[in-house]
């Protein structure tokens, strides 16, 4: 029955779930609660362009993503911050700007990129030994912010105007913030691409949050549910030979319609 467990590639693809599941459960809570999952949607999508810039520099396209994403998501920061101008307008030019770099980083590279597909819908039984020491090394650097910074995460993403009332330095925690979802979004580019991965950073949290509004609870909940429902996609999408990128959000999205269904 679990004899698929004997390939190296299915070995890797379930360590590999387990953990996009912390960075789901960590971020993917703050996420919902502040209610900025369009935003992060567009930092995902302007992370291609750090995808593209490391095929164009001949380097881990992973590692190249990481200060680019990064980058992307302080510079939509400033944008809300300083110009004035509507949020989903800035969102809308942050995320085609972002994949217009990464399409035009790889035209300049001559040659065929083969793997590009898995950026943009996701390939888990393709990563890599050296994507999971980068996942790993992006969670521990993600649970510890978490953890420095708990309170001031709360705070702004319950009440931001109180907390700038009493002193919180609320502009470096929401750049932080997105800071840590664009490192998110690293983790989990190569599970399910830049097309499908705001599904795995908001469902899990979205779901754990019908149950419970302790923070420290969702987070453990949101990964719990983050490691189920992706494994059961891995697996679903190995029987039926289909796409594991997609199964994965769509077993997460029947997960969630059936949470509510379950609700009410």
């Amino acid at each position: 029955m679990f004899e698929f467990l004997q390939y190296e590639f299915m070995q890797r693809a379930f360590i590999a779930a387990v953990l996009v599941s912390v960075a789901c459960g960590a971020v993917g809570t703050y996420v919902v609660i502040k209610r900025i999952v369009s935003l992060s949607g567009a930092i995902s999508h302007a992370a291609f362009g750090g995808v593209g810039l490391g095929y164009f520099l001949g380097v881990n396209p992973v590692l190249a993503a990481i200060p680019f994403s990064i980058l992307a998501a302080i510079s939509m920061g400033a944008v809300r911050e300083k110009v004035k101008i509507s949020q989903d307008t800035a969102i809308g030019i942050l995320w085609s700007v972002g994949m217009a770099l990464g399409i035009l980083f790889i035209n300049l590279k001559s040659g065929f990129a083969p793997d590009l597909f898995s950026y943009l819908f996701g390939s888990i039984i393709t990563v890599s030994n050296s994507d999971l020491y980068i996942m790993l090394i992006l969670d521990i650097i993600i649970l510890l912010i978490v953890l420095l910074f708990r309170n001031e995460f709360i705070g702004v993403s319950f009440d931001e105007e109180f907390s700038q009332v009493v002193g919180l330095h609320t502009t470096f925690i929401n750049m932080l913030l997105l800071a840590l979802i664009a490192l998110s979004i690293v983790v989990l580019i190569k599970v399910v691409g830049v097309i499908l991965l705001i599904a795995l950073l908001a469902i899990p949290a979205a779901i754990a949050k019908q149950y419970t509004y302790n923070i420290r609870k969702l987070m453990i909940l949101s990964t719990i549910l983050g490691v189920i429902l992706t494994t059961l996609g891995l697996v679903l999408s190995f029987i039926f030979n289909l796409s594991s990128g997609a199964t994965i959000v769509l077993v997460m999205a029947a997960a969630f319609l059936l949470s509510y269904y379950i609700q009410d």
